[in-house]
């Protein structure tokens, strides 16, 4: 399905949370912003010191107008020469001293924020990987990568440049309107009322442009949707013939982001059209009053010099206040996005009785961040916050069962937003060692079974236990690292075949992950140009689907769990190599618990016993002969399966030339 376009600011914020979650909490943009000061807080010093450097720039270069007036006034005027040369001097030493402290300035304003963007993008990827699958299931890609790329981008380049200007503008601007006052107090308080129309202006802007902001910003999200969309489905899009209307949609949604940037800047051009006609009158008008001020004998030569020169030095910060609030409404909706992603809570995380999880839950978050996450988890281990924390479920002691004893018991799940139950209290016992198929109709839930053992999702109702423990009270890393899956839609990484198998073990040797690629038959490695270091490209894709379907075994066999789940692992297999596959399994899987979903008759003899799933409940549970004899609806699956289905013929895709073809 196409993305959706975003036609108005509200449109990401319709799409907060992944079904089932709590939404995010609502903020103004600006609310948004000052919270990321948190991320600033370890550059504090360097931040002070870098303001500090930059308003001792502006007041030395707001120093030199006065030296003039004084070699006017002196000098020119009165003829004392002997003043010429250490006024001189001291012109040249401001302007040293301010390009010194503008150097600083740059320096350490760029390692303050770059450092500061890094950490929020290394938390902001790390909560997504903590987000289970629904909400990912529920977002669109480009939206989630713009506001990793665009949107961060955005905070550092206000962060880096709005901030400082704002605050040293606003130092200039008074230090110079009162230096004009101490002058002539008449002309010095005209001057700085005249850019009162200047505050209207900018607070006219702000509301407008904030609007806008955010609106170009989801487009481009959506745009980005389209772009990767495009990509990954080209084969889709070519062998259907349909590279026109994909170009018409991403035309379409590029002319929304075209027209909402023109918008931008039609508006931009306006506000900076209106601030540059303030200081221009200004200068009119002080030219005309500063003149009758010396006739008067109420301002000297030299102090009119002075007085048009600090004017026009108010310019600049006049006309880069358009500019900042510009950065700043963007920086401030761009943090609104981010928010709304790191305000979305995850839903399966441990539980007070597996622990807080500290080092794995949480790798990415700041100092600051882990502390409030800490103290949230403590008040709800206490009951004084959240939802009363389970008490922990136990079942007979493992010892006296061995490891890798899998119980469903009763359990129940329902999608988010579902009339009903996929699954309806499902009971299953799985002993050390025996493997089960589950075998149904298409959309009878195998898949979501499976899933709910590793905990991508969480059961609705009752339970499922590992040797005794109910998953949601195992630490989540321990529970992943006794539990692999292989899905029947292998996901591939953009790496060589040695660290796609490797995958999900540190310091796997040579010897294993040949022995694993060996078991899932998956010889066709050896004739890829660089073998094992073949690059096989975005999700795979320079691999054929079975293929990938064998590497993706090959790493969940070498992780060597208690339980092993395989979601009709060998569904892109021809029946050749299917056979070849099966009796490879066969002795992998005398040393885990193993739960196949399984299609084919040939799949299901791995089984020491099949479960019938149907009507969202285990219907029954027997070996492959005795169903066949006693459940007509396992008789017409199966009879079905007998059909066959041609599959893959391994060939390697035109993406990589094996060594035997080149």
């Amino acid at each position: 399905m196409p993305p959706t376009t975003a036609s108005s600011p509200q449109h990401a914020r319709d799409q907060l949370t992944a079904p089932g979650q709590a939404p995010a909490r609502a903020q103004t943009p600006a609310q948004a912003l000052w919270r990321l000061r948190e991320y600033m807080r370890p550059y504090y010093l360097m931040l002070f010191l870098m303001i500090t450097a930059a308003i001792l720039a502006v007041s030395s270069e707001i120093a030199i107008p006065l030296i003039t007036k004084s070699v006017i006034d002196s000098v020119v005027v009165k003829g004392i020469r002997a003043e010429l040369l250490p006024l001189s001097l001291a012109a040249m030493a401001l302007g040293a001293i301010q390009a010194g402290l503008n150097f600083f300035r740059r320096w350490s304003i760029s390692s303050a924020v770059v450092g500061m963007e890094k950490t929020i993008r290394d938390d902001l990827y790390h909560h997504l990987q903590r987000l289970e699958p629904a909400f990912h299931d529920s977002w669109q890609s480009g939206q989630l990568l713009s506001r990793a790329i665009n949107d961060l981008s955005t905070i550092r380049r206000f962060a880096g440049f709005g901030v400082v200007f704002f605050i040293t503008n606003i130092w200039t601007f008074l230090l110079i309107v009162a230096l004009l006052i101490r002058m002539n107090w008449w002309l010095g308080l005209i001057t700085g009322l005249v850019f009162l129309p200047v505050l209207v202006l900018c607070l006219r802007f702000e509301k407008r442009y904030r609007v806008l902001s955010r609106l170009a910003q989801d487009q481009q999200g959506d745009l980005a949707t389209y772009v990767e969309e495009a990509a990954a489905g080209i084969r889709v899009l070519k062998s259907l013939g349909r590279r026109d209307e994909a170009a018409a949609r991403h035309l379409a949604q590029a002319k929304l982001v075209y027209r909402t940037q023109v918008d931008k800047a039609r508006l931009r051009g306006k506000f900076w059209a209106g601030l540059d006609m303030v200081p221009n009158a200004v200068i009119g008008l002080l030219l005309l009053l500063g003149t009758l001020a010396v006739s008067r004998h109420e301002l000297s030569l030299g102090g009119l010099v002075a007085f048009v020169t600090l004017t026009l030095l108010l310019v600049w910060p006049i006309e880069a206040m358009g500019f900042i609030i510009a950065t700043g409404q963007e920086a401030a909706t761009a943090a609104q996005r981010i928010y709304e992603i790191f305000d979305t809570a995850p839903e399966i995380v441990n539980s007070a009785a597996a622990g807080d999880g500290a080092s794995h839950d949480r790798p990415g978050l700041t100092a600051g961040r882990w502390r409030s996450s800490r103290k949230a988890a403590v008040q709800r281990a206490s009951g004084s916050a959240g939802p009363p924390v389970r008490a922990r479920r136990t079942a007979p002691a493992a010892s006296t069962r061995g490891a890798g004893w899998l119980t469903f018991d009763q359990v129940t799940y329902r999608y988010p937003g579902a009339p009903s139950p996929v699954l309806r209290g499902v009971s299953l016992e799985l002993s050390p060692g025996e493997t089960v198929a589950l075998v149904g109709a298409t959309g009878s839930g195998k898949t979501t079974l499976l899933q709910l053992v590793p905990r991508l999702a969480d059961v609705t109702s009752g339970r499922i236990t590992l040797d005794g423990t109910d998953v949601r009270d195992l630490p989540l890393p321990e529970l992943r690292r006794r539990v692999a899956c292989a899905f029947e839609d292998p996901t591939l990484f953009s790496a060589s075949v040695r660290e796609n198998v490797a995958f999900g073990v540190q310091h796997a040797t040579e010897d294993a992950i040949r022995a694993a690629l060996d078991a899932a038959q998956a010889d066709f490695v050896a004739d890829l140009p660089w073998g094992l270091d073949t690059r096989i490209g975005e999700q795979g894709m320079a691999l054929s689907g079975g293929q990938r379907q064998r590497v993706a075994l090959a790493r969940a066999i070498l992780a060597r769990p208690q339980v092993l789940l395989l979601d009709d692992p060998l569904s892109a297999l021809d029946v050749h190599t299917e056979a070849r596959v099966t009796a490879a399994l066969a002795d992998v899987l005398t040393t885990s618990t193993a739960l196949v979903v399984a299609h084919r008759p040939s799949t299901v003899l791995l089984a020491d016993r099949v479960a019938l799933l149907a009507d969202g409940v285990v219907a029954a549970v027997g070996r492959h002969s005795e169903l066949l004899a006693t459940q007509p609806r396992y008789r017409h699956l199966m009879s079905a399966a007998d059909l066959g289905n041609p599959g893959d013929d391994g060939r390697t895709a035109p993406g990589l030339r094996t060594g035997a073809s080149r």
